[in-house]
């Protein structure tokens, strides 16, 4: 299973968080030259779009790019939602809407993706 991006965006829509948690190696480095010619296929994989807010922020939307068969999505959210109060809202460094520059933040949030990559899921005690 993977997850392979996290995203926070603010109130006014402005991105004040990524985290890229999967990035594929590129084998060969690769050059484009004007007009670019797309062709568009359709794969089995798909990537999946989970969007969670919580209602003790309004406004802040937690995002999280999975595979479909990622189970636990929901649950991660909400841990990401904990992390976030716990390292970000309490840090008297950080204000609202700005973006988050917070080390305990980010060590948090990958240990927590890490759970959520080795177990699949989020039980009810993490």
């Amino acid at each position: 299973m993977a997850i392979f991006s996290v995203y926070v965006v603010n109130k006014a829509g402005g991105l004040i968080y990524q985290y890229d948690n999967y990035v594929p190696r590129a084998e060969a480095e690769k050059t484009f030259s004007y007009p670019l010619d797309l062709v568009l296929k359709i794969h089995d994989e798909k990537v999946v779009v989970s969007f969670g807010q919580r209602d003790g922020i309004r406004g802040i939307k937690f995002i999280v790019l999975a595979d479909p068969r990622q189970s636990g999505i929901d649950a991660l959210l909400r841990k990401i939602y904990e992390i976030y109060s716990d390292f970000a809202l309490k840090n008297p460094f950080y204000s609202l809407e700005m973006p988050i520059r917070c080390e305990l933040f980010d060590q948090n949030l990958k240990g927590a993706l890490e759970i959520a990559d080795k177990a699949g899921n989020f039980g009810p005690g993490s």
